[in-house]
């Protein structure tokens, strides 16, 4: 049975960029940034979407989407996994052909998600402040269809990552990022520990930043 299309989604907004993270980067891409999140990063950058919002059912969602004639759809947050609507709206995409990914903090069970969105799972690091909302059962559910971000924010952060790289085995599950958090950890000093270290993993910043130097990826 095909999700309602009445059901109501919180939306900060809907807009049409190109992709500054995941290994999908560069790809012109319809964002839609849900309202509304759990956690509260030190280093977030999207504290706008927190709260506030338009009140959207899906079936306006999908108009709005369909307007900028792009194939490729970004959920974000936020954190979209904490309104329930979120994953009808995942369905509903993929049914309508898009290729579709979910950016989430992984602090929420990710099982529920149709299988043809690629899941891409932001670890949180211990300078974060949210380590401990990391739902380690979710790496079980992982395939090689989905993404590993872990966002490091200081040598610390980046210990704790290798670790975890290396005692989980997270590069066997599917790609693995490394991104540097920005004005707390110089790029060339992560660049510098992946590359001294051997770690199997992408490094990368945020495009959408260093096109536009803007918070957000217009």
């Amino acid at each position: 049975m095909s999700p309602a299309l009445d059901a109501v989604l919180r939306v900060t907004e809907i807009f049409h960029s190109l992709q500054g993270e995941s290994t999908r980067v560069g790809l012109p891409t319809v964002f839609i940034r849900l309202t509304g999140c759990p956690l509260r990063c030190v280093w977030c950058d999207t504290a706008y979407a927190f709260s506030g919002g338009e009140a959207m059912t899906l079936d306006e969602i999908l108009r709005r989407t369909a307007t900028f004639e792009c194939h490729t759809v970004c959920v974000t947050g936020g954190e979209p996994l904490a309104q329930r609507a979120c994953a009808d709206l995942l369905t509903l995409l993929c049914d309508r052909g898009y290729s579709v990914s979910l950016e989430t903090s992984g602090a929420l069970d990710i099982g529920g998600v149709d299988a043809r969105v690629a899941r891409i799972v932001d670890l949180k690091a211990p300078d974060s402040g949210e380590e401990a909302r990391n739902r380690w059962d979710n790496l079980e559910l992982l395939t090689p269809h989905d993404e590993l971000k872990l966002v490091l924010a200081s040598e610390r952060d980046y210990a704790w990552a290798v670790d975890v790289l290396r005692t989980r085995r997270l590069d066997r599950r599917c790609p693995v990022s490394f991104s540097p958090v920005a004005d707390r950890l110089a790029p060339v000093q992560l660049a510098a520990w992946i590359l001294r270290d051997h770690l199997p993993v992408r490094f990368q910043l945020q495009m959408h930043k260093v096109l536009w130097g803007s918070e957000r990826a217009r």
